[in-house]
């Protein structure tokens, strides 16, 4: 019942408004067909078409089996596994929606979309779920990395080359290429400011000595002069874009259309050895972590423009959870660890795998993917998957059975 009396008189104008173009639109006038087609209903803010929006978020993990090459997907709420393609064995890395996971030969990567993602407006985020499904087969020997953002995914390869895929394209299904980038044998290209970032020697060997703005479809845009030298690793945060240099970080920011650069040096000289390779984060943290070979683990803090050495000794698996939240390692003993990125101090342990790691280096290497609440972690010689509150001491929240050896693991819908 409607009990405002102005509402009450809206809707009596609205539904005389509504009987009269009914009336106009019955007519046999030759005019008729002049009269105004009614508009077609809004669509509601966030639509996304061919996909349910949610309220909160719907955490999957895409699973290489180790022993058959089958991936699979873990629902994360309801718990059901269920195959979605073949096969793969390695894991290379995901966008949010869609896990990207090396083929068996070492030739491909094999693109499966988890069915599960998050959209970031920056004040509110939206939640959606559609089916999952494997998308296929992307040529390009050992894949390293990816990222990606609403409009292209990177794939960067072991050659130092990168494949451009079209985002819109990957929603409907299609694997559609729109460039392909050479870095000269390494360095990182990264999606940021609706550009490319290209940090390498460049095609012909050469060192730039710095990092090339591009298009999406490659073309050269602008020029970011402060050197990265032996580029190595990348990520993306809320704060800028980071490069792993062999003196440091590059912080790429963007304001007004403009692509500037800032070094962020390590603390002293570390060994080549003991250099930050690859970054591990939870997405929309401004906190990285990395492997400092044996040393360690490097923990990068963007916001405040800081490295942190942990001496921790080697670890087979880090990530950082979040700003003011726990570094996780795995070490291979089977041992989880936390530790406080301010002062250094671990603050949590757990006995979590199921047997130590073999030294031969034949078996799965565990991973660890990280949420806004949970950590995963992979068991290969358990055949499980270990859900992790890292805020509650690394309480151990459940474990899912999976029947396999998880050779790789993608959080998607995150």
């Amino acid at each position: 019942m409607t009990r405002n009396p102005a509402a009450r008189a809206a809707l009596a104008v609205l539904s005389a408004a509504t009987l009269l173009a009914g009336c106009a639109r019955t007519g046999t006038d030759e005019t008729d067909h002049e009269v105004a087609t009614q508009k077609p209903a809004a669509l509601p803010h966030g639509y996304v078409e061919g996909a349910e929006e949610l309220a909160e978020p719907h955490p999957r993990l895409v699973i290489a089996d180790g022993g058959t090459g089958t991936a699979h997907l873990l629902d994360l709420v309801s718990g059901d596994l269920t195959a979605v393609g073949g096969g793969v064995i390695g894991g290379v890395g995901g966008d949010g929606r869609f896990a990207y996971l090396s083929t068996r030969n070492g030739t491909a990567t094999r693109v499966i979309d988890g069915g599960t993602w998050t959209v970031d407006h920056g004040d509110h985020s939206h939640y959606y779920r559609a089916e999952a499904r494997d998308v296929g087969a992307l040529t390009g020997a050992d894949p390293q990395r990816v990222l990606g953002d609403v409009g292209v995914t990177v794939v960067s390869f072991s050659d130092g080359t990168a494949k451009i895929l079209d985002r819109a394209a990957l929603e409907k299904g299609d694997l559609v290429e729109t460039a392909l980038i050479d870095t000269g044998g390494h360095g990182a290209v990264v999606p940021y400011g609706e550009h490319l970032l290209v940090a390498g020697d460049g095609p012909a060997g050469k060192d730039t000595g710095g990092v090339d703005v591009r298009t999406r479809d490659g073309r050269p845009a602008d020029r970011i002069r402060t050197p990265c030298p032996e580029p190595h690793g990348a990520a993306v945060t809320r704060r800028g874009a980071v490069i792993g240099c062999a003196d440091g970080a590059l912080l790429v920011t963007v304001k007004g259309g403009e692509f500037t650069g800032e070094k962020i040096r390590y603390p002293g000289k570390p060994p080549k050895g003991d250099r930050a390779l690859e970054f591990h984060h939870r997405p929309g943290s401004t906190t990285l972590a990395a492997r400092a070979g044996d040393a360690g683990i490097w923990v990068l803090d963007v916001a405040a423009r800081k490295w942190r050495l942990l001496k921790t000794g080697p670890a087979v698996a880090v990530t950082a959870t979040g700003d003011d939240a726990p570094v996780l390692s795995l070490t291979a003993d089977g041992v989880l660890h936390a530790y406080d990125t301010a002062s250094g101090d671990e603050t949590a342990t757990t006995e979590l795998l199921a047997a130590p790691l073999p030294r031969s280096g034949a078996a799965p290497v565990p991973a660890i993917q990280a949420d806004r609440s949970r950590a995963y972690v992979s068991d290969p010689a358990g055949k499980a998957v270990h859900e992790i509150d890292y805020n509650d001491d690394l309480r151990r929240a459940r474990t899912f059975e999976l029947g396999f050896p998880p050779a790789a693991m993608v959080e998607t819908g995150r």
